[in-house]
């Protein structure tokens, strides 16, 4: 019997120096120093700020994220706060309202727009056209994104109701006494449904500049509904923002699910009109 004794694996020339840096040799399997060693996490240049670039868990981008849902729930949460307690902030809304308030016909229209009656009329014709053209192109789950936009609609009055009986603010000195005004209702029908209808109409339009138009006219009705309401005196300064900063992560919401649904309808079974014959 030959000496079975346990001793330390030994060096092997031309098979454990092959793997190290820089080693050299005929036949040898190793990987010249000017070459990036092919680990997950080896020699990977770092991605810009608010990605998480190609590591697990997934990529991402968080800055966007946190500005699109973070800000505007930290400052809806502040505004509520402040009117709760009735803090601080409450005497600037109350002096920027002093100084934006002129009741005109032409700031009651704009605060119009906020009404039910128009805005989610703009709403439903957008559902009708969208569903319309996924059904023509026989996208799977055609009814998806005409079923989630109205039920972000329908989540309106569920949350603002509540949150003005909580909150028991009064109007301004322009409106009759009463109760109710935090946060605003017009402001957040306007926001959900110009905001949901341009989500649902976006992938439609082929061009940057219809793309950028449709844009511009959303945040121009709502900046405008905003502005008649408090310059009308229906609502204070701090009512409207407080409905855009909670609706605009709502309509975010939207906007990430629609986009995730899109993804997975593209990855997924080919349709009857777009599948292999």
């Amino acid at each position: 019997m030959g000496d079975i004794r346990l001793r330390p694996p030994q060096l092997r020339p031309g098979r454990a120096l092959a793997h190290t840096p820089g080693a050299s040799g005929s036949g040898s399997p190793h990987r010249s120093d000017s070459r990036p060693p092919q680990t997950p996490r080896g020699a990977r240049p770092s991605d810009p700020d608010g990605r998480l670039g190609t590591t697990p868990p997934v990529p991402g981008r968080p800055t966007s994220l946190f500005l699109l849902l973070g800000l505007p729930a930290v400052l809806f949460t502040l505004i509520t706060w402040q009117v709760v307690a009735e803090g601080p902030l409450l005497d600037a809304d109350a002096a920027a309202s002093r100084a934006l308030v002129h009741p005109d016909r032409f700031s009651e229209l704009l605060a119009d727009l906020g009404n039910v009656p128009v805005a989610v009329p703009v709403l439903v014709l957008a559902l009708a056209y969208v569903t319309r053209r996924h059904r023509r192109i026989g996208t799977h789950h055609w009814w998806l994104p005409a079923v989630s936009a109205a039920l972000l609609m329908a989540l309106v009055p569920a949350l603002i109701v509540p949150l003005k009986e909580l909150t028991d603010r009064p109007g301004t000195p322009v409106v009759p006494p009463a109760t109710g005004y935090y946060p605003s209702g017009h402001t957040a029908t306007a926001a959900v449904a110009y905001g949901a209808a341009t989500l649902l109409l976006l992938p439609w339009l082929n061009s940057v500049r219809a793309r950028r138009a449709l844009l511009a006219l959303c945040a121009a009705l709502n900046l405008g509904v905003g502005f008649g309401l408090v310059r009308r005196g229906y609502h204070w300064p701090l009512d409207v923002v407080a409905s855009w900063c909670l609706f605009t992560v709502l309509v975010s919401l939207l906007w990430l699910f629609l986009s995730r649904s899109n993804r997975r309808t593209s990855a997924g079974t080919p349709s009857r009109c777009t599948g292999p014959s």
